[in-house]
């Protein structure tokens, strides 16, 4: 019996912001490509496109980097790769999946829109890709074998359905992706992608190489229903993984409100019957109370200026460092002008 040929799975999109429904695609995929025994899958690959693509409400390359970096740490098998985004100019599919089948077969294209990854680069990236635990470890990848590594692209039935788009996709661009790499195809609900490939000579042609799959569990996530629901101030919790959530709020993406850090803080002005009032302090305002504490540092008129101060850099030092030095700092700062 043939071993089952080695896989890796890449999806392409602007990831605007990164769902758990994206994430979730790759884990059905990479199980139902499995349960065949035709297929062993090792690996996952998210390509974001770059800003240079024309579409409504994309937020800079730079931030769904950042939010994919933060939703992947849970992942063990699931990586992302920039390089379709530091292409100087919109990058079609197939260049990109040309990109990283060099770099799974050893060798890069010598064209001037795909440059050739450095050793170092495929060295890591094939690290990356490979189970060296693999039974097959000692495999090599650069023998255009069945022992190679296939790369599929992972889509939703929107994207198969696509291809229908006049002037949308080139005839020779589907040929390669179907042809060379095959899809691996997550339906969704009203879709019909098996009479659409019907209806496409070019599909039917490749029809071997589409694996087409059902999300049985309804989930019509959409990056479009997200950010609709950002702009309105609903809650997202469970749609995003809560790491994404914070990094939308702390850069104020989408239409959020960005969120000020607030600490509290206990203002020594009053010692009557012991108490100290507890107030809160944003970030935006440590610059006045900085400005204030360095006017009462130069008067050091009475202790009790002298605590207030102690207390109003301890606040600052808490909320520009690190908290487990930051009160030591503090009281160092305040001896070493208390004490002139």
């Amino acid at each position: 019996m043939a071993s089952p040929r080695r896989v890796v799975l890449i999806a392409c999109g602007s990831y605007n912001p990164v769902t758990n429904m994206h994430l979730r695609m790759f884990e059905l995929a990479r199980d139902s490509m499995n349960r065949t025994g035709r297929f062993k899958v090792i690996g996952g690959v998210i390509s974001p496109v770059g800003d240079q693509y024309e579409k409504k409400d994309l937020q800079p390359a730079k931030h769904r980097c950042n939010m994919l970096r933060e939703a992947l740490t849970s992942s063990d098998w699931i990586r992302m790769d920039t390089w379709e985004c530091e292409q100087p100019s919109w990058s079609r599919t197939a260049l990109v999946l040309r990109h990283h089948q060099a770099i799974l077969d050893g060798a890069a294209t010598n064209n001037t829109n795909n440059p050739a990854p450095s050793k170092r680069r495929r060295r890591e990236v094939n690290r990356d890709y490979i189970n060296q635990d693999d039974d097959n470890a000692n495999h090599n990848l650069r023998n255009k074998s069945d022992n190679s590594v296939n790369l599929r692209l992972l889509c939703g039935a929107d994207l198969l359905e696509s291809f229908g788009t006049p002037g949308l996709w080139s005839e020779e661009d589907i040929e390669y992706i179907v042809g060379k790499h095959g899809l691996v195809c997550i339906t969704r609900e009203g879709s019909d992608p098996r009479k659409f490939i019907y209806e496409s000579d070019v599909l039917t042609k490749y029809e071997d190489n589409i694996h087409i799959l059902t999300e049985w569990i309804h989930n019509d996530i959409s990056s479009t229903k997200i950010r609709r629901s950002l702009r309105r101030g609903d809650s997202v919790k469970y749609l995003l993984q809560d790491c994404v959530i914070d990094y939308v709020n702390k850069h104020g993406l989408y239409g959020t409100t960005v969120d000020k850090k607030t600490v509290p803080f206990n203002f020594a002005l009053s010692y009557k019957n012991g108490t100290r009032p507890t107030k809160y302090i944003k970030e935006t305002d440590v610059d006045k109370i900085r400005q204030e504490c360095f006017r009462i540092l130069q008067t050091k008129k009475t202790n009790r200026h002298a605590t207030f101060v102690r207390n109003c850099i301890k606040i600052i030092c808490f909320v520009l460092l690190p908290e487990n030095f930051a009160f030591d700092l503090a009281g160092q700062f305040c001896d070493k002008f208390l004490n002139k």
